[in-house]
């Protein structure tokens, strides 16, 4: 049975292009499955099945290179705080106050519509 690597749902395409990368370099045999038109399908790197023995080997260098990845971004996002350049609730509603309101707005008729039942307001 085909193992599972890596999921590509919401992964940014330099990090899907990293991992695969990482793969090719280290001669693991795998294939891509995608989420289809619709998105129900998993859409992931998966090892072959008759390479099964690689399994452990490249999940481990999977989790290497996250594990790098994610120190990576924390450094250069303690770096943008550390020069005052990281975006603050406050910017982003001034640069984008209609996205901003658009989401309050669907927030509010959310709860509106999960609360009617009980408080009895038509």
């Amino acid at each position: 049975m085909p193992t599972l690597l890596f999921r590509l749902n919401g992964v940014p395409d330099d990090e899907a292009d990293e991992v695969r990368g990482l793969l090719r370099e280290n001669g693991i045999a795998c294939y891509e499955t995608h989420a289809g038109r619709w998105g129900f399908s998993v859409a992931a790197i998966w090892l072959r099945r008759e390479h099964g023995d690689q399994a452990e080997r490249a999940l481990a260098l999977i989790d290497t290179y996250q594990r790098e990845r994610t120190a990576r971004a924390r450094a250069a996002y303690a770096e943008l705080r550390r020069s005052g350049r990281h975006e603050t609730l406050l910017q982003r509603l001034l640069r984008h106050p209609l996205e901003v309101i658009a989401i309050l707005a669907l927030i509010v008729g959310l709860l509106y519509l999960t609360l009617m039942p009980f408080i009895g307001w038509r």
